[in-house]
């Protein structure tokens, strides 16, 4: 098949990579003219000729996504068919279907994971749209996804939503491989935290691709103490959680792993500042403040034992 792919970055160009490898025509625009095969997006329409034409969406998401989109609908026409593979708001998505379908042009979303590795290991698919859009372009989707790794999760914006809870999910595995490997550094006795994940990865019922990619990390030491232990947050953590509150569905596993990265931010917590202000007023705990009794009787009521006065 003949696609323009929109946007060659990390996933984009790796995509429009693995499609040529499967013998796809693949037409490529980007901001950057040295990867770019297409002047601008009425070019690469132009391009693709005939209809159907097919054009995969792989910028960021919000207005860019939205700004793309929109011009499309002028560039394309009836049975032409867009693809956003990008991490978009499922609502957003079922906007943007919409817009396309006053124009008769079809729409897929198309939540997409597999990261940089995805050339080489393919890209788990997980799509919404019209089952006769889906069907004109399932020779696209079966290059790029792994055996199994591709499913038509219903109609436009059923993608999207899918891949929001995938990555919800993977805000929790991830959280908790971390808490995991910074207890096993903590305990007193000496305790082989590198060793002891290798092994998770050999019939361990935590085994995962996640684990592996932990492993490759910590392997060269060096390399991992340079991490700041700052992490963001892309916006699917917070829509599922969103999502969660308004359908009453609990997800503290989740929620709790998006606040660890919010946490994580802060050089320092206000909240835990109240919490230590808190403990020396009416406990008399000393942190870093002023404590109001002699040092003698903090040290002693720390040990157990009875300060008169």
């Amino acid at each position: 098949m003949k696609l323009g792919m929109i946007g060659l970055g990390r996933m984009g160009g790796n995509m429009a990579e693995r499609l040529r490898q499967a013998e796809h025509e693949v037409i490529g625009y980007d901001r950057d003219p040295t990867v770019s095969q297409a002047t601008d997006l009425a070019d690469l329409a132009y391009q693709l000729g005939e209809s159907p034409r097919v054009v995969w969406v792989m910028v960021p998401s919000g207005q860019p996504t939205d700004k793309t989109i929109l011009e499309l609908c002028d560039l394309l026409g009836p049975g032409d068919v867009v693809i956003d593979g990008g991490n978009s708001n499922w609502r957003d998505s079922q906007r943007h279907g919409d817009e396309l379908a006053a124009k008769g042009i079809g729409f897929i979303d198309a939540g997409t994971s597999g990261g940089v590795w995805g050339l080489q290991e393919g890209y788990c698919l997980m799509v919404g749209g019209a089952p006769e859009h889906v069907a004109l372009v399932q020779p696209i989707f079966n290059a790029l996804a792994p055996l199994g790794g591709f499913a038509h999760v219903g109609p436009v914006g059923a993608g999207h939503f899918t891949k929001m809870v995938h990555n919800g999910i993977e805000y929790g595995i991830m959280q908790s491989y971390a808490e995991g490997y910074e207890l096993l550094t903590a305990v007193d006795i000496e305790v082989d935290a590198k060793a002891a994940m290798k092994a998770w990865q050999h019939g361990s019922v935590v085994r995962s691709w996640l684990l592996d990619l932990l492993v490759l990390a910590i392997e060269d030491e060096t390399a991992f103490k340079k991490f700041q232990g700052y992490a963001s947050d892309s916006g699917e953590g917070r829509w599922a959680v969103n999502e969660a509150v308004r359908l009453a569905v609990p997800l503290p596993v989740i929620t709790a792993a998006l606040f660890a990265r919010f946490a994580s931010r802060q050089d320092v917590s206000p909240a835990m500042r109240v919490i230590s202000a808190l403990r020396s007023q009416f406990g008399g705990h000393s942190e870093q403040a002023i404590d109001r009794r002699p040092a003698e009787s903090v040290e002693a009521a720390d040990q157990g034992k009875v300060v008169p006065g």
